[in-house]
């Protein structure tokens, strides 16, 4: 794999998204290079362009990696996941509430074990990057070594990965609540020796609002006005059920969302996964505030909550991003769960072109995560976190890509079609941290300099 500061130029179809495309139009959002090379050297790319043009000015002796025929694209941001229900994915019937009761809390109980975390964190970083995942908003569980864990495993692995300790005090089994000054503390302590370390941040973590007490939302809020460089990740509006427990526990709350904003829990960096049962007053005020609303469209479907909303986030002019939410969400893959936010836009009478589904697996995870000016486009200067996709990974994708005549026609077939074994190669600050057997015969390394 070499070092970071080893200088790698990789050769393909070069694809990424330079703004939103239902902004900008899918001319002017989507950057394509049919036969483009990427140069990466010290972790970041230091240049991008067609292959002949980058070529002439490549230094002698760095080699080339021929993927022509496969598509090279940012790396992919999951903005919602859960890394402690790894193993409980797919677990049978419920919706949420029930769920938590049935799956979610027996599972976290587990991570009271130092090693289970370890070994279940080690096996989540290699799956997402299996699945090309490069970037990741990750909750852990009550345990303070649970965060712990997977900033260690994230480190090792040079990733920009943002995580945090969960934050419960009540409506949840014993072992898995806080005290209300313990919690604080360990989650200041983890701050203190995880924000800004290498390429990690602290996410500050209430798990959601039935599950604190009123006390504790408004310590997490003074913890943030502390730390405002950190995020704030929670869940919001994803079941009526849920909904209704909320307004039971806060009456003096117009809403949901006004929960956390009482409790200075909604300004910039706070990212709310779910966000499918809200009034165009929180809409509003989410945008103003700068928030983010994820989508998860496998999970939302998985559990019957309801689907995501994109024409009201655009016309609020919300930030949007996209998550798996493993392990209520079905699958690691990012290609995965972009078709299924396109199947969800169909359901409500929406659409979203190829162009869009890329930029929601890329793009808008980085601005999600307020990291757009280093992540999610394949630019200079940017860090080399980038996918190399095999539209030919599988015999139907292999035939289908025949009949794909132009690049809107090959992501769509890729990310309807594909999945982890898509995913020929996934490179993290320069390096390449996963590569599967090439099945496409273009696949080499070479110095093409002379052909």
């Amino acid at each position: 794999m070499g070092s970071a500061s080893q200088p790698h130029a990789v050769r393909g179809t070069l694809v990424h998204c330079q703004r939103d495309p239902d902004t900008a139009g899918a001319s002017q959002g989507l950057v394509v290079h049919e036969d483009g090379l990427l140069v990466a050297a010290d972790g970041h790319i230091v240049d991008v362009g067609p292959f002949e043009a980058v070529q002439d000015r490549l230094g002698q002796d760095i080699p080339i990696i021929d993927h022509r025929g496969c598509l090279i694209v940012p790396g992919f941001v999951d903005t919602h996941i859960h890394y402690a229900q790894t193993d409980m994915i797919a677990s049978y019937g419920e919706q949420l509430l029930t769920w938590l009761e049935r799956y979610t809390f027996p599972a976290e109980a587990a991570f009271a074990d130092r090693a289970v975390a370890e070994d279940t964190a080690a096996f989540f970083i290699d799956e997402l990057l299996r699945n090309g995942t490069t970037s990741a908003l990750v909750l852990g569980t009550v345990h303070a070594h649970s965060a712990e864990a997977i900033f260690a495993e994230a480190a090792r692995h040079g990733m920009r990965l943002a995580a945090g300790k969960v934050l419960m005090d009540r409506n949840a089994p014993a072992a898995l609540c806080d005290h209300r000054d313990e919690g604080m503390a360990r989650t200041r302590d983890l701050i203190e020796r995880w924000h800004g370390y290498d390429r990690l941040s602290y996410a500050i973590t209430p798990r959601f609002a039935p599950a604190c007490s009123a006390t504790q939302l408004t310590a997490a809020g003074a913890l943030a006005a502390a730390y405002p460089d950190t995020y704030i990740h929670t869940h919001l509006a994803e079941n009526h059920d849920e909904i209704a427990w909320v307004a039971a526990l806060f009456p003096e709350s117009r809403s949901y969302f006004d929960v956390y904003d009482r409790a200075g829990l909604v300004r910039e960096r706070a990212v709310f996964a779910h966000c499918l049962h809200m009034d165009d007053v929180d809409r509003r005020r989410m945008t103003e505030a700068g928030a983010v609303a994820v989508n998860c469209p496998t999970s939302n479907m998985f559990l019957g909550s309801g689907l995501f909303d994109f024409g009201a986030a655009h016309r609020h002019g919300t930030t949007v991003g996209l998550a798996t939410d493993v392990g209520a969400g079905t699958s690691f893959s990012m290609l995965t769960t972009a078709t299924a936010a396109y199947q969800t836009a169909q359901l409500t009478g929406q659409t979203l072109s190829p162009a869009r589904m890329l930029y929601l697996a890329t793009l808008a995870g980085a601005e999600a995560l307020d990291v757009a000016d280093r992540i999610g486009r394949l630019m200079p200067g940017y860090e080399a976190d980038f996918v190399v996709l095999d539209p030919a990974a599988t015999p139907l994708m292999a035939r289908r890509a025949r009949h794909a005549s132009d690049i809107a026609a090959r992501l769509f077939m890729t990310f309807v079609l594909g999945d982890d074994r898509s995913v020929l190669e996934t490179w993290v600050a320069g390096q390449r941290r996963h590569r599967r057997a090439p099945t496409h015969p273009h696949a080499h390394t070479a110095n093409l300099r002379n052909r």
